[in-house]
């Protein structure tokens, strides 16, 4: 999760020795900055504040002599090199290598572009395809689709991997720069090759503008005393969204609620810590952070700092494999300080916080600054949270999309026909999901489902068959939450 940007901007520098060097010393004003902010750290007395000014001294000494090598290879490069060399491009190599080589997936170099994109993600909207993505090895990963997002209406799930964007492998690619290329202008296409367990298929996603809307909420349709409310974000409105949300169907006769963050991956801390608090009794732990070195900091319930609105009632909250971050710490919250139970799937597990600070230029840097632990203390980093009710959703949820370019029919036999016998068989057709051949019992089953959407029923698949078994599908697995019915018949036996 990130913490505001500050929008602060300086001129850059044309020594990378100087560069490189202010930056650093940005960075350290930026974490002390951001520790104090966050009542971190204690204040000391007078000699021990000495004595760290003259370390820190020391160490920008020594810093400074390591970073000689760094402006003696920028000079190299940019004299003698066979070509000529762009400065910019060898400052901004330089940069991302640094951040880099920490191996923190969550830690980057972020130029001006990607800058004022992370403030679009957590205040405003965005163009591209609505999704929440991490790097992973030769891959991008989805940690989420954005609720309602192109990325959703395609199909794609948590956990899907990116290997090419637009035939262009993401494997040397930073994040940052797949990230550039998943983006564009709306209405505009990006083609993604994406990987699901062993499967690999191609889908092709029109971009649209993404507003970051954080809360949607309706009354049940069976029974009118039960709220719910999804959360998909945790962006600055998501607070007010929230308590907007509760008052709004308390007013249309709401007792009970569902909350759920179910693919919600995460946003900013001070939300999240904000949200957490309407459900927790003030005094009672919400979360806690640790620096290093440090000891464990606890964040406590308080109606002063964090708002006044408090939710007393009987409710549960819906958990998944995409509930990342800011959603784990409500969760935390909710189920260890509030005894709210949590259904549906274990978390995705991420426990750190970051931050980003400004550099000289144009650029900011987004960094780990340490982790945070649940109100009980428990570290949940690649673990997740578990459930206190275990509830899957159907395995037809993870079926792979049909892609509509391509073009299936009697006689195929492959991987994608094996996928399609178990969407039409998930659809109710009689055919042999294990199957991976075209046979006339698959003909049949396309041609029943072609004459059920009034479409030409000559029993191939592509184009608008291949849309609207993917439609089904996507139908069939909304009208079949498991997850959402555990949920409404716990809280209908209370």
């Amino acid at each position: 999760m990130e913490q505001e940007p500050n929008k602060q901007k300086h001129t850059k520098k044309v020594s990378l020795f100087v560069y490189i060097t202010s930056l650093i010393i940005v960075l350290i004003v930026g974490v002390i900055g951001t520790l104090s902010f966050s009542r971190l750290i204690e204040t000391t007395p007078e000699n021990m504040t000495q004595e760290s000014v003259q370390d820190d001294e020391a160490s920008t000494n020594s810093q400074s002599t390591e970073l000689n090598q760094v402006d003696e290879l920028y000079s190299i490069l940019l004299a003698n090199y066979f070509e000529e060399v762009d400065p910019d491009t060898l400052i901004e190599g330089a940069l991302e290598g640094m951040a880099g080589a920490i191996g923190d997936p969550y830690t980057a170099y972020l130029d001006a572009s990607q800058s004022t994109s992370l403030q679009e993600d957590t205040q405003g909207e965005f163009e591209g395809i609505g999704a929440e993505v991490m790097k992973e090895g030769e891959f991008v990963r989805i940690v989420s689709p954005i609720s309602g997002s192109p990325a959703e209406k395609a199909g794609l799930q948590a956990n899907d991997k990116i290997a090419e964007i637009d035939g262009e492998s993401v494997a040397d690619l930073s994040l940052q720069e797949a990230v550039a290329l998943i983006r564009g202008p709306k209405d505009s296409e990006v083609e993604l090759l994406l990987q699901r367990s062993e499967e690999e298929f191609t889908v092709t996603i029109t971009r649209d503008a993404i507003p970051v809307e954080s809360v949607v909420y309706e009354l049940d349709e069976s029974d009118s005393s039960i709220g719910y409310i999804q959360i998909t974000n945790f962006n600055r409105p998501t607070y007010e969204e929230l308590v907007t949300a509760i008052k709004d169907l308390d007013d249309k006769g709401a007792e009970k609620f569902v909350f759920d963050v179910r693919g919600n991956p995460g946003g900013l801390l001070d939300i999240a810590l904000q949200m957490s608090n309407i459900f927790v009794e003030d005094g009672k732990p919400l979360m806690q952070s640790e620096i290093r070195g440090e000891d464990p900091v606890v964040y406590t319930a308080d109606s002063e700092q964090y708002g006044s609105f408090k939710f007393d009632g009987e409710a549960v909250l819906l958990i998944d494999g995409g509930s990342a971050s800011a959603s784990e710490i409500l969760a935390g919250a909710m189920s260890e300080s509030a005894g709210i139970p949590l259904i549906g799937q274990t978390t995705f597990g991420k426990g750190t916080i970051q931050n980003v600070a400004p550099l000289t230029g144009d650029g900011e840097v987004k960094y780990t600054t340490g982790k945070w632990l649940t109100a009980n203390g428990e570290w949940i980093n690649e673990k997740g949270i578990s459930p206190d009710i275990e509830v899957a959703m159907p395995d037809y949820q993870t079926l792979l999309l049909i892609n509509s370019e391509e073009t299936y029919q009697s006689g195929d036999t492959s991987d994608e026909v094996k996928n399609l016998n178990a969407i039409l068989k998930a659809l109710g057709y009689e055919v042999d999901e294990a199957s991976s051949q075209f046979n006339d019992q698959t003909v049949e089953a396309v041609k029943a489902f072609q004459n059920t959407k009034e479409l030409d029923a000559d029993g191939i698949v592509t184009g608008a068959t291949s849309s609207a078994l993917v439609e089904a599908l996507r139908a069939l697995i909304e009208e079949n939450d498991t997850q959402y019915n555990e949920a409404i018949k716990y809280l209908q036996s209370k």
